[in-house]
Parts: structure tokens; C-alpha cells; sequence
């Protein structure tokens, strides 16, 4: 189960983020703008946020795994279908049919990891999370490089099979036994059992705090392609193989970071963790806006490190004050915020490229955001005690998660 929902990760955020990529080569194939092109992905990442709810609700009613096969071979056949498209109204619906697909994995895959996670559950989602990271600097590689090599079509058409074949193969599990959906505990952790008050705050601030968080994530997601095409100075060399690479190095060190993360998670008061995330991000935000070369490069690994390191400690959170049967609901209710805001990072990023031809603005946009975030996150409930931050010490305090 371990493998396929860390695949499943991986796979997701390659297809969310391969098409950045694949727009430069698009730019000279077909002879449109950049920003024409790019916007042909708001409609499928809406989809990702607009379709989590029902697909975290039907992973609760007909099982977790059931739903990931779906996700597989659905999100596969799409994106195969992407690399066939001969217009642009073709590839706007394969790429809207990757966005419904996709929209499964989180409400489904992350509470399932959770459910069949005992101890370590910070650790556990940081492992996980470190697959969605490579996932991201994966798509820069094999979109460059398979760009280079065969062609753009390639490049959608290569990761939809692989996406297809794992597909088959968890299917062949689940329909053998060799994978089954774990029970819900009834037993509920002291934060699932915590007031009505509590419950509510700790979801209207990690709703806030999400959207900015997104926000920030999927613009910095679009833009960072053709904002390393405009300043890298020399290091990304000629051609997509390059911007590729220097992608592959930022979203790699983030995968690492969502690993401490977990580990700071288990370890330290949730509420302290989530808010150094949020801190570190401004000032890093802010001054990516004006650099270039070698130094736009380490400023960009660490403000996606930071932005993505809060992820464990975020998940816990909204698990530890949630009833374990309502799992499906709620991170179905968080990633149709959290997905919900990717077209709106796509207008942002395509309408400053327009008027500006850069992402100065951009950036400095989105540092506000992250200053907005820390002020808002700081409203969470004070920690109490190594139980009521969601500790995993002891059967009472984990059946909760399970």
C-alpha cells in the first residue's frame, strides 16, 4: 500500500507539473503565446480542487484502493490522450482529464496513508511527500529531456503509460487480496474528541492558511519554468533539457525538507512547526523577485522547501481534529481549497507575464501572501500537552489517525 500511494504522489505532481515545461516547446511548435498557452491548464486544475470533495466521498463509500486504481488508469489514459492532441481545444480537454483524475489522489491516498500508519505518522507523510517533490522535479526532467530527445508529444505520452501500468498493477493486488482497505477505529484521538470550538478553529484558520499556502505553491509551480528561461544566467544552457534540470534540483531539495518536516512534526508542537514554515517563506519570496542566476537558484530551493515542509505538520493537524470516518470528507473539503486556487495562480502568473513580461510583482505578490498566512496560522490554539498535540506515544492516542 506504502508503494502505490507513494507512487501515486509522484505521478500526480509530474502530470500537474509536466506541462510547464512542455508550453516552451508548444510556444515554438504552434507558434502561440505563452500566456495562451498556459491558461489551457485552468480548467484542468480547477477540476483537481473543484472534484476532490466527491472523490474524497466516494473513497469513503466504496474504499480507498478502489478509488486509486481509478486514479491510475484515469489520470494515464488522459494524459496519453494529451500527447495525441492536434489543437488546442484537444489538448485543453486532455489536460481538463488529467485535472478529474487527479483531484482522487489527495482526499483518497494521504488518509489512506494515514489510516494504515501506527506510529510515525509525520515521518510517514514526509516519506510520501518527498515522492510528490520528485514527482514535481521528475516532470522537469522527463519534459526536457524527452522534449530534446523525441518531441513534446512524448513527454505527455511516456508518463501516462508508466501512470497506466501501475494502474493494472494495483488493481491485480486489490482484486488478489494482497492490498485491502484497513477498518476505521471507533476510538477517536483526544483532538477528534476536543470541543466543537476547537474542532472549528483549528478548520476556519487551516482554510485561511491553506489558500494563501496553495496559492503560493501553484504560482511559484507555473511560473518557475519560464522565469528560470528569463534570468538564468548561463546555467541552464540551450534548450528545455536545461530549465528541466535547474526545476529537478529546486523540487529535490523540497522533497528533503518534507522529511524533517515530518520528523519536526512528530516531535515538536504542531502550531510552532507550522508557523517557522510560514515565517521562513517571506523574506525568501520577497527577494526571488529581484534575483538572478545562482542565487534566484538557492533562494528558489528554499522558499519550496519551506513552502512544502509545512505540509506534515498540516495533515496532522487536520487529521488529529478530525473523526477518522470523516477523513474522506474533510481533506476532500481542504484540497478543493487547496487545488481550487490553481487556476487562479494560473490567471495571476499569465496576466502579470502579459502586462509585465516578468514575475517581479509576482513575487513580491506572493510574499504578502505569506506574511498573511503567519498571521492568521498564529490564531491556532495554544498547545497543551504532548496528547493533545497529536503525540503517537501509546494505543489511546493513535486508534484516532488510524
Amino acid at each position: 500500500m506504502v508503494v502505490y500511494s507513494c507512487l501515486g504522489h509522484l505521478f500526480i505532481h509530474l502530470c500537474m507539473a509536466f506541462y510547464f515545461v512542455i508550453v516552451l516547446a508548444l510556444e515554438t511548435d504552434w507558434g502561440l503565446p505563452y500566456h495562451e498557452l498556459v491558461e489551457l491548464w485552468t480548467l484542468g486544475a480547477l477540476m483537481i480542487g473543484a472534484a476532490a470533495l466527491p472523490a474524497g466521498m466516494l473513497g469513503d463509500r466504496f474504499g480507498a484502493s478502489a478509488m486509486m486504481v481509478v486514479f491510475f488508469l484515469g489520470m494515464g489514459v488522459c494524459s496519453i490522450l494529451a500527447g495525441l492532441a492536434n489543437s488546442t481545444t484537444t489538448l485543453f480537454w486532455g489536460l481538463t482529464g488529467i485535472g478529474v483524475f487527479a483531484s482522487i489522489y489527495h482526499p483518497v491516498g494521504i488518509p489512506w496513508l494515514v489510516r494504515n500508519t501506527d506510529a510515525n505518522k509525520g515521518k510517514a507523510l514526509g516519506f510520501n511527500g518527498i515522492f510528490g517533490s520528485l514527482g514535481t522535479a521528475v516532470a522537469g526532467l522527463t519534459a526536457g529531456g524527452l522534449i530534446d530527445l523525441i518531441n513534446w508529444r512524448a513527454a505527455f505520452i511516456a508518463p501516462g503509460l508508466l501512470c497506466v501500468a501501475t494502474g493494472l498493477a494495483l488493481w491485480w493486488h486489490v482484486r488478489s487480496g494482497r492490498i485491502a482497505d484497513r477498518a476505521f477505529h471507533e476510538e477517536e484521538t483526544s483532538q477528534a474528541k476536543s470541543g466543537d470550538e476547537d474542532r472549528v478553529r483549528v478548520f476556519l484558520v487551516l482554510l485561511i492558511t491553506m489558500f494563501f499556502a496553495s496559492l503560493i505553491y501553484n504560482s511559484t509551480q507555473t511560473a518557475l519554468p519560464k522565469l528560470f528561461e528569463l534570468r538564468h544566467d548561463g546555467l541552464a544552457g540551450e534548450g528545455a533539457l536545461g530549465i528541466g534540470i535547474l526545476i529537478a534540483a529546486v523540487y529535490t531539495a523540497a522533497g528533503v525538507m518534507q522529511l524533517l518536516g515530518g520528523h519536526l512534526a512528530d516531535r515538536h508542537p504542531l502550531k510552532y512547526v507550522y508557523l517557522g514554515a510560514l515565517a521562513v517563506q517571506v523574506p525568501l519570496l520577497w527577494w526571488a523577485a529581484s534575483q538572478a542566476g545562482v542565487p534566484l537558484l538557492l533562494i528558489a530551493k528554499f522558499m519550496v522547501m519551506a513552502n512544502v515542509g509545512a505540509l506534515p505538520a498540516e495533515n496532522m493537524l487536520l487529521a488529529a481534529y478530525t473523526p477518522a470516518r470523516r477523513h474522506g470528507l474533510v481533506f476532500g473539503l481542504k484540497f478543493v481549497l487547496a487545488f481550487g486556487v490553481a487556476p487562479l495562480a494560473i490567471q495571476l502568473v499569465a496576466v502579470i507575464a502579459a502586462k509585465t513580461g516578468e514575475f517581479y510583482w509576482l513575487f513580491t505578490l506572493l510574499a504578502l501572501f505569506a506574511l498573511l498566512a503567519l498571521i492568521v496560522a498564529s490564531r491556532l490554539p495554544r498547545p497543551r500537552t504532548a496528547e493533545f498535540e497529536g503525540r503517537i506515544t501509546g494505543a489511546g492516542t493513535t486508534q484516532g489517525l488510524q
